[in-house]
């Protein structure tokens, strides 16, 4: 038997954002100041709602903690995750600590956070990832309104973490035909979307790729661009080359058009200041991602993806 989880709803396309309706007393939560989130929820239109907007970057048990006490008492009726992966991953864990629904309005694109069961939080100052059903959206909000404004790399990055999960998710050992199903059309309207220059369906394919790899999981690439990330790279533009090297590895359907749809958004060649060798020792530790990958991986296999990425070799 195979088990698909999603949203019990989503609401998706253009004006999604203003055409949902909202609960009364919901418990609006951000990372973003009073000049744009008021834009923001202007445009949702939501009457009668509380706002915290003080989650950091790359939360902490503590940000969901203080949401907790601040409100528990207020009794909102819903909690909305609006904004970037910080506050979805907050609202994700605080509402069924709160016994509350929660909505989800992601106003960047790429992780499919919106869709998944999955929760990134810090726990004593390390990055824990957690994956639990009560994770999963009551209802998700899908608009590229978010997308006017927002700087070219980092639409760029977005667009290339999502044709990642999609085509990793298609590869991986633990999908299914539904997830493949999910996977394939999320790629196709993305590649569509890059080589088109049709960027107002990135979200769309990101959300797709959600649904998709949300219920198996990323494999190789995912792994090897951890330790650029380490080094500050942008997780985003780390998966441009580590996902395209993975790709012809694993010989995998998507190698020649994901390589080409990188080459289209036009990412620079990635450098790795940590030893080879010692970053494929890291790399070989990430089980959740290797296990997966269709094929089995040695640390060669990882030393020769890592020196191919350096050289440009893709």
């Amino acid at each position: 038997m195979h088990t698909v989880r999603i949203p019990k709803v989503i609401n998706f396309g253009e004006n999604a954002l203003g055409e949902t309706e909202y609960p009364k007393n919901a418990l609006v939560v951000t990372t973003v100041p009073p000049a744009l989130s008021d834009k923001w929820l202007a445009k949702m239109g939501i009457q009668d709602y509380m706002l915290y907007d003080q989650v950091k970057p790359e939360p902490s048990i503590d940000d969901v903690n203080t949401v907790i006490s601040q409100f528990k008492d207020k009794n909102p009726s819903v909690l909305i995750g609006l904004g970037g992966g910080s506050s979805m991953d907050v609202v994700k864990y605080a509402a069924p600590e709160m016994n509350k629904e929660k909505i989800l309005i992601p106003t960047t694109f790429g992780t499919g956070a919106e869709m998944t069961t999955y929760c990134v939080l810090k726990f004593d100052g390390k990055k824990k990832l957690l994956r639990e059903d009560r994770f999963l959206a009551d209802m998700a909000v899908v608009d590229s309104y978010f997308m006017d404004g927002t700087p070219e790399q980092v639409i760029k990055n977005s667009v290339c973490d999502a044709c990642a999960q999609a085509t990793e998710g298609y590869d991986s050992k633990l999908g299914n035909d539904l997830t493949r199903t999910l996977c394939k059309q999320a790629f196709e309207i993305l590649y569509d979307a890059i080589m088109n220059d049709k960027p107002e369906n990135y979200p769309y394919g990101s959300m797709l790729s959600g649904m998709g790899f949300g219920n198996c999981s990323t494999t190789l690439g995912h792994a090897l661009s951890y330790v650029f990330s380490n080094e500050g790279v942008p997780h985003g533009y780390s998966l441009s080359s580590c996902t395209t090297v993975a790709h012809k590895h694993n010989k995998s359907i998507f190698y020649d058009r994901f390589k080409e749809a990188m080459d289209k958004l036009g990412f620079d060649k990635l450098e790795l200041k940590t030893d080879v060798s010692e970053a494929a020792d890291t790399v070989m530790t990430d089980k959740g991602h290797l296990d997966p990958n269709p094929i089995p991986i040695s640390k060669d296999d990882v030393v020769k993806c890592l020196e191919d990425i350096k050289a440009g070799n893709l």
